[in-house]
């Protein structure tokens, strides 16, 4: 006949069990707990339960433990390394209660202990991992940041009678956008000039954006007409992607001509955001260059030049659709939805090219995880008149 008995499950229970007088004094523990501690099953009786305890476990439980078993007469799910006979450290889940008489007079304690090895292994392996995920992704950190920089300008080169200003704006620090810019001389009266945006993000994106870079670059050079660079950019991402319809990229690239006294401006738009022209008299619009192909989408792709002077007190803003496309929080619109770029640009104009890119970035920070994407923004601006 099975056995059922009542002793039968106090001396094998899956837990170890002690009863102690209320000093903490073992009157009886049962033959799990003495088994895992590898002592004789009488040896325990008369001991101090603390006794099992290491050092500081000792002191935490008399300081600690114990203080609030007598108060509130239940301890529950606390951790202590137990030592056994032969000088061993388990880890050991501990609980306990008070069994009191009808005047509620402490009588003695009842101690459950479990075997917390394998939980003790699981946080060490589980906080092991946490290290080396915190490692890896600092890692990943530095490795995106030192790739971002590589991509920008350590810096701008504006010619004498010009003031530039940058501002990029990261929205994960893990991933590297496709967002780029620059402004180089050409000759001794000639600057060139570009901002752009790369589709996808990574690696993949940070090796277009470094071909379009160098090529812009180097067809600077030897093309004066801005649509004509961009056409040779996208003959190069054409025979570098073999087609690929998913990686092109939108770009602005310009040439700036020192006049009498502002520059001429020519520029080459293939599908960007139109740049905003802040002028000395208080207004400010979009330059007229809509309408124009991404870079590296089509073979022949149709891009839009346009043309203007940039004179004393005016500046221009080139910017990514990391702005516009920013999430204002309120359900799915996005921040230029109904023309509030327009309408901030009206409100900082007149302005300079520092000045603006402060704005902008004030405007960028305020959205916090609003920015979904990186954002990168170039102004240049002639000072006005004396």
């Amino acid at each position: 006949m099975t056995d059922y008995s009542v002793e039968d499950f106090w001396q094998h229970a899956p837990s170890g069990q002690i009863i102690a007088d209320t000093d903490g004094r073992m009157i009886q523990a049962n033959a799990t707990l003495t088994k895992w501690l590898g002592y004789d099953p009488n040896t325990l009786r008369g001991k101090l339960f603390t006794d099992l305890l290491t050092v500081s476990g000792r002191i935490l439980y008399d300081t600690h433990f114990g203080p609030l078993l007598n108060m509130g007469g239940e301890l529950n799910g606390v951790t202590v390394d137990m030592v056994s006979a032969d000088g061993t450290r388990l880890p050991m889940f501990l609980t306990a209660n008070v069994k009191s008489d009808a005047y509620q007079k402490p009588q003695f304690l009842r101690i459950s202990i479990v075997d917390a090895s394998d939980r003790r292994a699981y946080e060490v392996d589980l906080l092991q991992a946490r290290q080396q995920a915190e490692r890896e992704q600092g890692r990943v950190r530095k490795f995106a940041e030192t790739l971002r920089r590589s991509l920008l300008p350590p810096m701008l080169s504006p010619p004498a009678g010009l003031e530039a200003a940058e501002y990029y704006y990261t929205a994960s620090v893990d991933e590297v956008g496709g967002d780029f810019y620059d402004l180089f001389p050409l000759s001794r009266t000639t600057w060139g000039f570009f901002l752009g945006d790369v589709s996808g993000k990574g690696v993949e994106a940070a090796v277009l954006t470094s071909l379009t870079r160098y090529t812009l670059r180097a067809a600077a050079v030897y093309d004066d007409d801005p649509v004509e660079v961009l056409h040779n950019l996208n003959t190069v991402l054409s025979q570098e992607l073999g087609g690929e319809l998913s990686r092109f990229c939108t770009l602005i690239f310009g040439k700036l001509t020192r006049s009498d006294d502002g520059f001429d401006v020519h520029l080459g738009s293939g599908g960007h955001p139109p740049p905003l022209l802040f002028g000395a008299d208080g207004s400010a619009y979009y330059v007229d260059n809509i309408g124009g192909q991404a870079v590296g989408i089509t073979t022949e792709p149709h891009f839009v030049a346009s043309q203007f002077v940039l004179a004393p007190g005016d500046t221009l803003v080139l910017y990514t659709d990391g702005l516009t496309e920013a999430s204002t929080g309120v359900g799915r619109e996005r921040y230029d939805d109904e023309g509030a770029l327009l309408r901030f640009a009206k409100a900082h104009s007149p302005t300079s090219a520092s000045r603006i890119v402060e704005s902008v970035s004030a405007l960028l920070e305020g959205f916090g995880a609003g920015v979904e994407d990186d954002t990168a923004v170039l102004a240049l601006g002639v000072p006005p008149r004396r």
